[in-house]
């Protein structure tokens, strides 16, 4: 199945935002420091960042989908030592509800958002991924402490699990340093997973849905025990398929604005690319 990959580039240098735009020359093998440059655009004076960094929630106040969001970059490109990790954390901390974070603030009602985009009580599944990320930080900070056992407590209650909350808690359970107890507990998601590997997204579009690659996209990680091998190459091919005339890749969520569909356009097809090349099928 053959992946154009110079159609892909072009994709996301037609369409896609300046920091994806510099991702992907990271993704290349070159230097990193024009992402963390591009990166701080989207960063506010009290440590966390906004501005549509997550294009669902369109705020320009900081918002706890757009701090992952960064700490993801970060991570990609191996910066999580650089001094924009230590003050996001701060502004983690400060918006702590019940030692996880909120999925959305209310200041992001007042601008445009994805319908889903509100609040909820309580911490969110986003505190899985945060501390999933952060476990490979050479940072030490109580929020991390207590967001951890945070995320421990509410993985001892399964049944509140859906797709979204599975797919973060992964990116927990495969940083934590408590292997044991880690594949104990992704062993246990096993009933959440149909006959692909997938897990189906409740409220979002009637083909929306969590793929093998999506829960576990990098090789040899713990929750790779969760999928078979026929399971993940389907899910290759899948993603190979998916690849427009335009170069491009596209979501199966709800486009609900033209700037939130182009932007997330580049940011999936950059993750395509990643995953294509992560698993052997291409070389970037």
């Amino acid at each position: 199945m053959t992946i154009d990959v110079v159609a892909a580039e072009r994709f996301v240098h037609a369409n896609a935002r300046v920091l994806d735009r510099h991702r992907l020359a990271a993704l290349r093998g070159r230097p990193a420091d024009p992402v963390l440059t591009a990166l701080r655009a989207y960063r506010n004076s009290d440590g966390g960042f906004g501005h549509a960094l997550e294009p669902d929630v369109r705020t320009p106040d900081s918002e706890t989908t757009c701090a992952l969001h960064a700490l993801e970059v970060l991570a990609e490109v191996g910066a999580l030592g650089d001094d924009m990790v230590a003050p996001t954390v701060d502004w983690l901390a400060a918006n702590d509800v019940d030692g996880g974070v909120p999925f959305v603030l209310p200041g992001a009602a007042a601008y445009p958002h994805g319908p889903w985009m509100v609040p909820t009580p309580g911490g969110s599944h986003l505190t899985f991924g945060i501390v999933g990320v952060l476990a490979a930080a050479d940072l030490e900070h109580p929020w991390i402490a207590r967001a951890t056992e945070w995320c421990w407590d509410k993985l001892e209650r399964p049944d509140e699990l859906n797709a979204y909350w599975v797919k973060y808690a992964l990116v927990f359970l495969d940083a934590v340093v408590d292997t044991a107890r880690a594949a104990a507990v992704i062993d246990g998601f096993r009933p959440l997973l149909d006959e692909q590997g997938s897990v189906p997204v409740p409220g979002g579009t009637a083909d929306e849905r969590l793929t093998a690659l999506t829960l576990s996209p990098h090789p040899g990680s713990r929750s790779r025990a969760l999928f078979t091998d026929d399971q993940l190459e389907v899910d290759l091919d899948r993603m190979a398929r998916g690849q427009h005339e335009d170069g491009g890749w596209t979501f199966d969520w709800l486009g609900w604005s033209p700037g939130q569909s182009a932007e997330w356009r580049g940011i999936v097809t950059l993750r395509a690319l990643s995953a294509l090349s992560l698993n052997g099928r291409i070389s970037v």
